[in-house]
């Protein structure tokens, strides 16, 4: 852990995690009380968001709302300062799942870019020049997807939005050590197969945990590990895929432009069985 870390997830400091009710969000909620820091989430389900309260062994301020509204995001703020007077990490957790194609309704693609993506630029709005301005190390956490660095054919507008993420932490990551010389960082967290409400809710009712997937505490454990010696990049693994494999993924990926390959060429008919093969092969 580095020492600046040492001083963000600390006993007493506070953590502001939205979408917090359930999932990641709730399982970094867990372990960063866990660890002595004082919390502060944020969640449309406020039935779920007062459960999670009574097993929380910290003091916890809970805010319901949705995190694409602004006055929302500025309520949490507000409260939060209000009561704890210190925000250390903020982690941008809040998400949906809803499938629209390229060239689906509008409307449809609205609420996943709003959420998925409008509501991390509306916390880093409301947040970061609070932290910015603070005399404290701090920090914020985006959570990112494989599907919005490999872009999966499927679900269009996830990706989009999840592609968006990833280029506003980095734009956010570098302005901040331009700002703040590092005092204030940024950290993109990418999951793997993680199972949690938002994946169970696409299988049969009932469905078991699938042999490839983490739990949200895997994941959590591995994020903190990786979080806490200073990555910005923390692209998670699960049981079916390595670091390894998500690598050479990214690289294929990535060499679709420099090689003039067909867009998503991974799924292309004339370039499976080539992608297959070079996944195989020794590097």
């Amino acid at each position: 852990m580095s020492e600046r870390m040492n001083s963000i997830v600390a006993p007493g400091r506070v953590a502001v995690i939205t979408g917090a009710a359930k999932g990641i969000g709730l399982a970094i909620a867990r372990a960063l009380a866990a660890r002595g820091m004082k919390l502060a989430l944020l969640d449309l389900d406020t039935h779920a968001l007062d459960d999670v309260t009574s097993t929380l062994d910290t003091d916890t301020l809970v805010v319901s709302g949705d995190v694409s509204d602004l006055s929302t995001l500025t309520r949490l703020q507000d409260e939060t300062l209000s009561r704890f007077g210190d925000v250390a990490i903020l982690v941008n957790n809040a998400g949906i799942t809803q499938g629209a194609g390229p060239w689906d309704d509008p409307v449809k693609w609205r609420r996943q870019i709003d959420v998925n993506f409008g509501g991390v630029l509306a916390a880093q709005h409301v947040f970061v020049p609070y932290l910015i301005k603070a005399a404290r190390p701090s920090a914020v956490v985006n959570l990112g997807s494989k599907e919005g660095i490999t872009t999966p054919p499927g679900n269009a507008a996830y990706s989009v939005a999840k592609a968006a993420v990833k280029v506003l932490t980095e734009q956010l990551s570098h302005a901040l050590l331009k700002e703040t010389g590092g005092r204030v960082s940024a950290h993109l967290l990418v999951p793997g197969y993680t199972w949690t409400p938002m994946n169970i809710a696409l299988k049969p009712k009932g469905a078991a945990m699938p042999d490839e997937a983490w739990t949200a505490e895997q994941l959590v454990e591995y994020f903190l590990a990786r979080l806490l010696d200073e990555d910005f990049y923390i692209i998670c693994p699960d049981n079916a895929v390595t670091s390894a494999i998500d690598a050479r993924r990214i690289r294929w990926a990535a060499d679709d432009m420099i090689l003039n390959r067909p867009a998503l060429s991974r799924w292309h008919p004339d370039w499976m069985d080539k992608f297959a093969a070079w996944l195989k092969a020794d590097h």
